[in-house]
């Protein structure tokens, strides 16, 4: 399932290349075909993203929502932009791809560090991390149309490009979104639905905060009090939608070994300081994320170790997909268990007992 990184860096394609823009709003698989006749020929208003959830907002106060699940996917072609890190991935994007980044194809910037907001807001310029790769195709890994040049780290295609467009659907696609240069072709989307603004507020209210749509103070405070106020384990409250926004398997176990944190510990047990750092630790990655289209979360990393990152999932994370490994630091081995039906990685030792 994408993470929050993801769906944000996907609602930043659309502000790019469909805001402002009349849309023709189609469903070739038909099981939307009601949903697309509300939208067809408006013009695309806003995009925006709350976590998981990505809304579409159409003249007329129509918006859709889309989430997209375990095995959602959307598709662009035709005049999009592509950066480094999308070259790299060859167009796909999404949880299961599992291609490095070539870092001669990338512009690489200095570690992240201390200085976490800033390292965030350059991340532009430091390819990091593992899953999401490509705004060509996220989720499911899908085939791709989507085309880009050899040296820019963003791209865009030309008219002669254009040449037979818009493309042939491929498979079962629930909605597509198409304008004179750009389409968008959705499949397999857990929610799909047209929504009015009062819809859409319902949606929001019920998910917690997001570092890059709350105010920061506000969303901090939101936080803490969702966590002190349950004794759930805290490896289940950061993956709970209401509790926090965004956070999926990778970020949850990344997060909770960064702050060398017991994924059993209770919420309501935990220290107001030690949660408002985890909510700055998830504000920090999600910015890294969401620019750079990447999962790194191990900071410090020398040039020749971001290089070997950037090739290998295997030297990304300190506990993700690392069960049986030796532990970074202290060189326990990861556990691996179940927790409310999703793998969760954490070392035993680092994390004991905090």
């Amino acid at each position: 399932m994408p993470e929050g990184h993801s769906v944000h860096r996907i609602a930043r394609q659309f502000a790019r290349h469909f805001v402002g823009e009349r849309v023709l709003v189609s469903s070739p698989q038909g099981r939307f075909a009601d949903g697309a006749a509300l939208l067809d020929g408006r013009t695309m208003t806003d995009a925006k993203a709350v976590g998981k959830q990505m809304f579409l907002e159409f003249d007329g106060a129509l918006w859709l929502r889309v989430h997209l699940g375990i095995y959602g996917a959307w598709d662009f072609a035709g005049s999009v932009t592509q950066d480094a890190t999308q070259r790299s991935a060859g167009g796909r994007m999404g949880q299961t791809n599992q291609r490095g980044t070539d870092p001669d194809l990338a512009v690489t910037g200095g570690a992240a560090g201390a200085a976490a907001a800033d390292a965030a807001r350059d991340a532009r310029s430091t390819v990091v991390g593992e899953h999401e790769s490509s705004l060509a195709s996220i989720g499911a890994p899908r085939r791709t149309r989507l085309r880009m040049a050899e040296a820019e780290k963003e791209s865009v295609l030309d008219d002669a490009a254009l040449e037979g467009f818009p493309p042939e659907p491929i498979g079962q696609v629930r909605v597509r979104l198409l304008t004179e240069r750009a389409v968008a072709d959705l499949r397999g989307p857990t929610a799909c639905e047209v929504l009015d603004p009062a819809g859409v507020q319902a949606v929001i209210d019920a998910l917690g905060p997001d570092p890059l749509v709350d105010d920061p103070r506000a969303g901090e405070e939101r936080f803490v009090e969702r966590v002190r106020r349950r004794r759930t384990p805290i490896g289940l409250l950061l993956m709970d939608q209401s509790v926090v926004s965004g956070i999926g398997n990778v970020y949850r176990a990344e997060i909770l070994f960064r702050a060398r944190l017991d994924p059993h510990a209770p919420g309501s047990a935990l220290p107001d300081d030690l949660l408002r750092d985890l909510w700055r630790d998830w504000t920090y990655l999600l910015g890294v994320g969401v620019e750079t289209g990447q999962m790194l979360t191990i900071d410090g990393l020398d040039e020749e170790a971001q290089r070997a990152a950037l090739r290998n999932r295997a030297d990304r994370h300190w506990v993700y997909k690392r069960e049986g490994l030796p532990c970074r630091i202290c060189r326990t081995h990861i556990a691996l268990e179940i927790a409310a039906g999703r793998k969760l990685y954490w070392c035993p030792s680092c994390q004991e007992g905090r």
